[in-house]
């Protein structure tokens, strides 16, 4: 109450020589006086101080910054100098939580430059744009680590796709490619693999990029989610041979109804959807031919296109529903492409690939914390079935059994004896009827 006395509003509480500011001023004052009497082993004034060799010399001033502004401080010193407080260590100008903000803001698409006036007019602190790069740039280590993390041996599902960024290279602006792997692993959550940036999308560079991965643990692969990108599924069969390769369909309707004129457009679509909604591939190639029957005459290359990728535009009929809702389309990474598009869109272009991949890792840690983590639909059932379609392919038994022991609390008993008959190989089958009984 004695320190309220003179607050007579907002301003004075929470303004910028307000008393909340005083406060943290005193509090860190007397935890630094504090320290220096532990340091010294005696308090101020004490007679114990007298001829110890060690004692006060007064104080320096020093100016932090704190996520509330500006504090002078009055720091003790000792006459030996070596008094080494931890509460504001030497050349320490920041107090935590400070960078903690402005690696929020850079992460939600603010430039170095909008930051500090954001600052300064809520805080009325004043930093250089540099000083904000150097407190963003402590984030480039990490951003090392975990792109070199390892990963798990098996993911059910995997969507590659690539987003497009200006950066500069001597000197010019060029448009780059941003590659991105966002793998769903055992549990159903989603997961990002890593960041790689290039001149140009290609597949020549995605075949680099599944050779990191796999040089990261990633054994296989049950399904991939890609474009229509030229050479695409044949980069990652290189790698990945039992993998499926699913084109999106989305895609696929999206470039079919860019060939037709606008009054057609609606019936066109409609048409298209009885063919990637039909319950069975049979269905849905018979559907395909009425469609070229009908529209064959307007429009001949939508028929021609679909015929050409039906092998790769297919695969998603062989599974039930909740599965088809998961692997038919990119639309998991097209999601996060969007998130990452309105945090870029502001800059102009990034001034080497390190600040481009900074903001990128920042931006994705920020999103996938709102981020939808879990797939709506049970995963453990499209585990299951995922198991029971693509594990009597797999590369070898001990791969099989490893997916078991990760999904084993999870996988019914029924399921795994459905799975075992897959095997004919009596060793393999002896190996996985072992781990069964564990299970059980």
């Amino acid at each position: 109450d004695e320190f309220l006395k003179n607050c007579k509003n907002a301003e004075d509480l929470l303004g910028k020589n307000g008393l909340l500011k005083q406060l943290s001023k005193g509090l860190l004052e007397r935890m630094l006086e504090a320290e220096m009497s532990d340091h010294l082993g005696y308090n101020k004034h004490s007679v114990e101080g007298h001829h110890s060799g060690n004692s006060r010399n007064g104080k320096s001033r020093k100016t932090v910054t704190t996520d509330s502004g500006d504090i002078r401080l009055n720091i003790p010193r000792d006459r030996q100098g070596e008094f080494d407080p931890i509460v504001v260590a030497k050349g320490q100008r920041r107090l935590p939580g400070f960078d903690d903000k402005v690696m929020s803001l850079y992460a939600r698409g603010m430039t170095t430059r909008e930051i500090q006036g954001h600052l300064e007019d809520l805080y009325g602190i004043d930093i250089s744009p540099t000083l904000i790069s150097q407190v963003t740039a402590a984030v480039l280590d990490e951003v090392t680590a975990w792109q070199n993390r390892p990963l798990d041996a098996v993911y059910p599902i995997v969507y590659l796709d690539a987003i497009w960024v200006k950066i500069r290279t001597d000197r010019v602006t060029q448009n780059q490619a941003v590659y991105l792997a966002l793998g769903v692993n055992l549990e159903g959550e989603k997961e990002l693999l890593g960041i790689w940036i290039a001149q140009n999308e290609g597949a020549k560079f995605w075949l680099s990029v599944l050779t990191e991965l796999k040089n990261r643990g990633v054994q296989d692969i049950f399904i991939a989610c890609v474009d229509g990108l030229k050479g695409f599924p044949d980069a990652i069969e290189s790698e990945f041979p039992k993998t499926q390769v699913q084109v999106c369909v989305v895609h696929q309707i999206r470039n079919s109804l860019n060939l037709v004129t606008w009054t057609n457009r609606k019936e066109v679509a409609k048409d298209l959807k009885e063919v990637y909604t039909a319950a069975t591939v049979d269905e849905a190639r018979a559907n395909l031919n009425e469609f070229a029957q009908k529209w064959d005459g307007d429009f001949p290359m939508i028929s021609k296109s679909w015929i050409a990728n039906w092998d790769r535009l297919c695969p998603f009929f062989d599974y039930p529903p909740e599965i088809r809702k998961a692997i038919y389309t990119t639309n998991a990474i097209e999601s996060l492409n969007r998130s990452l598009r309105k945090i870029i869109k502001n800059r102009g272009a990034f001034p080497n690939e390190e600040a481009a991949k900074k903001l990128l890792y920042m931006a994705l840690q920020n999103i996938t914390r709102t981020y939808q983590i879990h797939f709506d639909t049970p995963f453990v059932l499209i585990v299951h079935r995922f198991v029971l379609k693509c594990i009597q392919i797999k590369v070898s038994a001990q791969l099989a059994i490893n997916t078991f022991q990760q999904i084993q609390i999870k996988l019914c008993c029924s399921t795994l004896c459905i799975v075992i008959s897959r095997f004919q190989n009596r060793t393999i089958l002896t190996q996985i009827h072992t781990h069964k009984k564990k299970i059980v």
